[in-house]
């Protein structure tokens, strides 16, 4: 999976509350994917926009990371629908 393929789940499944490779300041309650190092990194904000320490994963493939951050994502809405 490359980012294109996130972008068009993202945009099909009105999924909200992202950083995908941005370069920005983190923003309150989001799930980020960025690469690091050669790496590429997940993980989700709290509500005052800083780095859930558990939450982050490491991934040597692009796809791995995606996939882990749709699915992020898509859980995110669920929690958000209840």
């Amino acid at each position: 999976m490359k980012i294109e393929d996130a972008r068009k789940i993202i945009q099909e499944e009105s999924l909200q509350g992202y950083n995908l490779c941005e370069e920005r300041e983190n923003r309150e309650n989001e799930v980020v994917l960025k690469k690091e190092n050669e790496k590429w990194i997940v993980y989700v904000t709290d509500e005052r926009a800083s780095k859930i320490t558990n939450s982050v994963d490491k991934y040597n493939t692009e796809t791995e990371a995606i996939e882990d951050f749709i699915e992020r994502l898509r859980a995110d809405k669920v929690l958000c629908e209840l």
